[in-house]
């Protein structure tokens, strides 16, 4: 999707303009969009103004609802918010704190919250610059919307705590008046429909899908690169074989993988059958795409639901005290992304042990050391996968299902969606790493008396590899190296 300046807010949201986010976006509400919005506060306030209960404006909050709330909206726009800045850990990055705020506001633009048009204006303006509030990692379950982070969001905006501007961590009263950004405003019902959403948890997700999404398509990339730098037969690709199996996604997956290796030149004497890190790669590799594609559904339908309670329907006269904050949906979703980007990242740690061990690469040099013992090679890159998988497989444990009552079990039952999210999203992190590493490995293998690939498709790789990742022809840090790898194959499959 195109943005020229003041672009209308979709009247669907996807995953890559939250990408878009980390930089400004110039956004404005549609005419149609802010007479629902307007429609949705009207009935709002007229339910106040006559003997309605509703939650979160006429009382306290969670298991606290059977109290009354304060006397006043501003008052009680205090009352959600003071008490939920609580969190704690490390800051959210800015990017996913801004993608967070996207997803947020096209929520409250579907009119159901009944939150002041004014409250969508302040998020656009927020959009605009480079302001990222300052979010601590810990303190949704994701149940009750990500309450604690929203909160956080909400406070920066006020002038509350701390916020980043153009990547600098500054008192967020400051950071506002550098943006040129007024404080958020807020009465009760605008604060709770601010927080009461899983917001933070749907645009992790996103992001986690989308990275994931252009790993695999790296991994199929770099699989096929690695077989023709070993002179690999494409047998395991044949259409028959794959057709038998019987798996659209994997069938998909090794058409995609036979047209980059198009042309290849195999070597006479390879074995009959190569190792299960090449000839099984379609089978994994097309699993992983399933999985991420069912998943891609499910974040697609969160980022374009509402998510808060209670939804208010004018043309029914109903307000709707319910559930549509529970975040179970994308904690299946992205506990299924980790695994996925977990299993991906064996089959390229396993792809680079296979290419530096001088009894499984054809007889290249141990460690892809152009001068063993007096230089090391990717000695330390392959011991950093190594690393980084057993890292990955620790935390793949599904956070979906840990549920603990808290909240004096008014939330007796929670699905750690947050949890699942984030994990998913730093593993998919994980991911680009390692394939930045196999990319360095396979780069040092053609310096070191590898071929160079013959397929096409594998050549323009590799060209490309070559051009930017220097040969380590003597001892040097590569911890820049691995990341500009991986930087380079999301340029190199952006368009794919």
């Amino acid at each position: 999707m195109s943005l020229s300046p003041a672009t209308s807010l979709p009247t669907r949201l996807d995953a890559a303009l939250l990408e878009r986010a980390a930089r400004p976006l110039d956004l404005e509400l549609p005419a149609a969009t802010r007479a629902e919005v307007d429609r949705g506060r009207t009935f709002v306030d007229r339910c106040l103004s006559g003997d309605h209960a509703i939650y979160g404006s006429t009382t306290g909050f969670g298991p606290l609802v059977a109290f009354a709330g304060r006397d006043t909206a501003a008052d009680q726009c205090d009352n959600v918010l003071q008490h939920l800045t609580a969190g704690q850990g490390p800051d959210l990055p800015p990017e996913l704190v801004r993608a967070t705020v996207l997803a947020r506001l096209w929520s409250l633009a579907r009119g159901r919250s009944g939150v002041s048009g004014t409250v969508l204006d302040a998020l656009c303006a927020m959009l605009r610059t480079t302001f990222a509030p300052a979010v601590p990692t810990l303190g949704s379950v994701g149940a009750s919307g990500d309450l604690v982070p929203l909160a956080h969001i909400a406070q920066a905006l006020r002038g509350h705590g701390y916020a980043y501007l153009d990547g600098r961590r500054l008192p967020a009263e400051e950071a506002l008046r550098e943006a040129g950004l007024a404080h958020l405003p807020l009465d009760g019902r605008d604060a709770l429909g601010f927080v009461n959403g899983t917001s933070l948890t749907t645009a992790a997700a996103a992001l986690a899908w989308t990275s994931i999404s252009r790993s695999l398509k790296a991994a199929a990339a770099l699989t096929a690169l690695l077989a023709d730098l070993l002179g690999c037969a494409p047998a395991f690709l044949a259409p028959q074989l794959l057709k038998a199996y019987g798996h659209p996604a994997v069938i998909a997956t090794g058409e995609r993988m036979a047209a980059l290796l198009a042309g290849v030149r195999p070597e006479p004497d390879r074995p009959l059958q190569e190792p299960y890190s090449i000839r099984c790669s379609p089978q994994l590799l097309g699993a992983a795409a399933s999985a991420v594609e069912y998943a891609g559904s499910v974040v697609d339908n969160d980022l374009n639901g509402v998510s808060d309670n209670p939804l208010f329907f004018e043309e029914d006269d109903l307000i709707a005290h319910g559930g549509n904050f529970f975040g179970q949906p994308c904690a299946f979703a992205a506990d299924l992304l980790a695994m996925v980007a977990t299993q991906t990242g064996n089959l390229a740690e396993r792809q680079l042990d296979l290419l530096v061990d001088p009894h499984r690469n054809g007889g290249l040099p141990p460690m892809l050391s152009p001068e063993p013992g007096r230089q090391h090679g990717l000695q330390g890159v392959q011991v950093v996968t190594t690393a980084v998988v057993v890292d990955m497989r620790r935390r793949a444990t599904p956070a979906s299902f840990q549920s603990v009552p808290t909240n004096l079990h008014n939330q007796d039952v929670v699905p750690f969606g947050t949890q699942a999210a984030l994990n998913a999203l730093s593993l998919a992190g994980s991911l680009r790493l390692l394939h930045g590493s196999l990319a360095l490995g396979l780069r040092q293998a053609v310096f070191v008396g590898a071929r160079r690939p013959t397929a096409p498709a594998c050549v323009r790789l590799f060209d490309e590899l070559a051009a930017v990742l220097e040969p380590v022809e003597r001892d040097r840090p590569l911890d820049t190296a691995v990341r500009a790898a991986a930087d380079l194959l999301d340029a190199h499959l952006a368009d794919a």
